[in-house]
């Protein structure tokens, strides 16, 4: 089941149990596995979403992401190079006014992902909403603040966390998480819609096979539909 956005005031403190400490350091082992695996092909990543906040379940994904625009081959090549699978691949575009971005799953939980275009700063800021850690970050053991799919800003303590709504409180989030009012006002009008009206879904998921590149799929994506066509040419030098 989805979580659903929380509008209550008060700030709430979370207490982590060993367990979630212990499943904390062990998906961000993975996460080091994955991103060590890019730095050594020069290409800096980061990790985003609860991994980076510290505020992991079970269900918790390690989403690793290449800020970039990168060759997908390159990318391929440093996760083959230490032996990390790769299970599918996609193409996905989440509305016809956001970044195309390759999607490279390792399993179920694992997964790396990368713009096939320049991406926006709004676009760019979405991973600074939710939390996002560097190389350098993880090694440290340090947990940054992000706001997670309830609307609720989680502040890492050295017990846990710390968590309070964002809804009403945009502006304050901007300076806080350092990042633009329209990605704050964004995630909250989408959440919130979200919550009334169901998942509206991706605009373009594609599965690649196994003698195709990214781009080759980009290209012939871009040739059948207008709307993706119009995104890569949008900052097209």
């Amino acid at each position: 089941m989805a979580k659903k956005p929380v509008k209550r005031a008060e700030r709430v403190e979370v207490i982590y149990d060993k367990e979630r400490w212990s499943l904390l350091k062990d998906l961000r082992l993975k996460a080091v596995q994955m991103m060590e695996a890019l730095e050594g092909f020069h290409l800096p990543s980061i990790v985003h979403g609860s991994v980076a906040r510290g505020d992991v379940s079970h269900k918790s994904d390690v989403d690793v992401f290449v800020p970039e625009a990168s060759s997908s081959f390159t990318i391929e090549t440093a996760l083959n190079r230490v032996g990390i699978p790769i299970n599918r691949r996609f193409i996905v575009q989440a509305t016809p006014r956001y970044a195309v971005k390759g999607l490279i799953e390792i399993d179920k939980q694992r997964s790396v992902s990368f713009p096939l275009v320049k991406l926006r700063p709004v676009e760019r800021d979405f991973y600074r909403f939710g939390g996002e850690a560097s190389l350098q970050v993880l090694r440290q053991g340090t947990r940054v603040p992000g706001v997670d799919k309830r609307l609720m800003l989680v502040e890492p303590t050295q017990k846990g966390h710390v968590e309070s709504t964002i809804v009403g409180r945009e502006e304050a989030v901007t300076r806080q998480l350092k990042v633009s009012l329209a990605i704050v006002s964004d995630r909250v009008h989408t959440l919130l819609r979200r919550d009334e009206v169901g998942r509206t879904g991706i605009f373009v998921k594609r599965e690649l096979s196994s003698d195709e590149t990214f781009e080759m799929l980009l290209k012939r994506l871009a040739d059948q539909n207008p709307a993706v066509r119009r995104r890569l040419r949008l900052y097209e030098k």
